[in-house]
């Protein structure tokens, strides 16, 4: 009997996956596989490897399921960039490497010891780095070439920046889509459903029904702030909306956020342009939990981001954490638009992953080199930022294909 090419195939890989399967059953070695990826194993020392690594980084929510749901992808990234051939020399990791440690103002043997010092060895930084560097090599041989960014994006983008941002207004309503790990795909289906909404009330119901953000039993709804005020990515975002319009999903930190454009006003104050903003963060726990809820209440009365350490009293200090002041650009998507809609000593909660966090917004102050800010923006910079946004899309499109249509088996 012939066997048809997919049919062998599947039977290539089910001996695969159940040969390694069966190994993993019968030892209780830390390097036996635990996740298997396309026939790729993660083992339980890489996991509890990462785990650390992550926590190094300050990664908020629950570390086991980030720790996995990042393997998974990273032996994604490594499955597909040698289906198609890709492979570095020991140059282009070590240099990845030093770019890496670089951002911490470290050398990269400086880097390595502060991970060691954490028990973090040097194998899981540098398997981190390459499948971070085969898949942006990847990513952009699969998808550099249909990228043209025109001379017309860039002047669009180019007047929305310079001359539609400084006294701009806007009034929007949110919804926010928890994306704990392991769920993704659903929030990422229900988010596009309601981003082809295009009214108003169909679209403050949906908020009121699936929205994580304080603002759901409003409708989503969003009082007037600057333009300024939101994180410098989601302005072009809102300025190409009409009334009405619903944007796309966009990506935060363990969720999904859309939103809708209910009016603009382009005569309103002057906006400061570019922010520095100082925030701090209260680790509040596991979203519905009982000690959720009586964080919260306790912080309700809190005025300055000092008082947050007296909330805290009795717990671990390092549940409050306050980063130094800096540009909106730089902070994470999801903390600077809660940021947005906030005054100094204001808090908003936040639901990323499993947990929550408190966020209150501690200073908000013109940019030190907000004069500068004011030239009009270069033009290689703006066309290398399109160029970057639509490959990041590219990029996260195609890692959900490859996530939704992969054979991941736990032994």
């Amino acid at each position: 009997m012939r066997l048809t090419p997919l049919l062998g195939m599947a039977l290539a890989l089910g001996l695969t996956v159940t040969d390694v399967a069966a190994q993993a059953a019968t030892t209780n070695s830390p390097f036996a596989p635990v996740i298997l990826v396309n026939g790729l194993g993660v083992t339980g020392y890489e996991i509890e490897q990462r785990m650390r690594f992550m926590q190094l980084l300050r990664q908020p929510g629950d570390l086991r399921k980030a720790a996995e749901k990042s393997l998974i992808e990273d032996r994604l990234r490594v499955w597909a960039a040698k289906q198609a051939g890709i492979v570095l020399d020991k140059d282009a990791v070590a240099k990845g490497m030093t770019e890496f440690a670089g951002r911490a103002n470290l050398t990269s043997e400086q880097f390595v010891a502060e991970l060691a010092k954490t028990g973090v060895d040097e194998p899981t930084f540098r398997d981190f780095v390459t499948a971070g560097l085969v898949w942006r090599e990847l990513v952009k041989q699969r998808f550099g070439p249909r990228v043209r960014i025109s001379d017309s994006d860039i002047d669009r983008a180019m007047l929305m920046e310079s001359e539609r941002g400084g006294g701009t207004r806007v009034l929007i309503s949110e919804i926010i889509l928890p994306a704990p790990p392991g769920q993704e795909a659903e929030a990422h289906a229900e988010a596009e459903k309601i981003s082809q909404l295009r009214s108003e009330a169909a679209f403050a119901e949906a908020a009121r029904q699936m929205s994580a953000a304080s603002t759901r039993d409003n409708g989503g709804r969003l009082d007037w702030m600057p333009l300024d005020n939101l994180p410098p990515a989601l302005r072009p975002v809102l300025l190409g909306l009409a009334p009405g319009q619903a944007s796309a999903p966009i990506e935060l930190n363990g969720a999904v956020a859309i939103f809708m454009m209910r009016s603009i006003d382009e005569h309103g104050p002057a906006g400061t342009r570019a922010q520095t903003l100082g925030y701090a963060t209260l680790a509040l726990g596991p979203a519905g939990s009982e000690q959720a809820a009586q964080l919260a209440q306790k912080a309700a009365a809190a005025k300055r981001c000092d008082d947050l350490y007296t909330v805290v009293k009795g717990l671990p200090v390092s549940l409050v954490s306050r980063p130094d002041p800096a540009p909106q650009g730089a902070l994470p998507k999801d903390i600077a638009l809660a940021l947005a809609g906030l005054d100094i000593g204001e808090t908003t909660v936040l639901t990323r992953g499993a947990g929550q966090e408190l966020v209150m917004l501690c200073s908000r102050e013109a940019a030190v080199d907000d004069a500068k800010s004011e030239t009009a923006p270069n033009r290689d910079a703006v066309r290398a930022r399109l160029q970057n946004e639509r490959m990041g899309s590219y990029s996260d499109s195609y890692l959900a294909d490859l996530t939704a249509n992969a054979v991941i088996v736990r032994p």
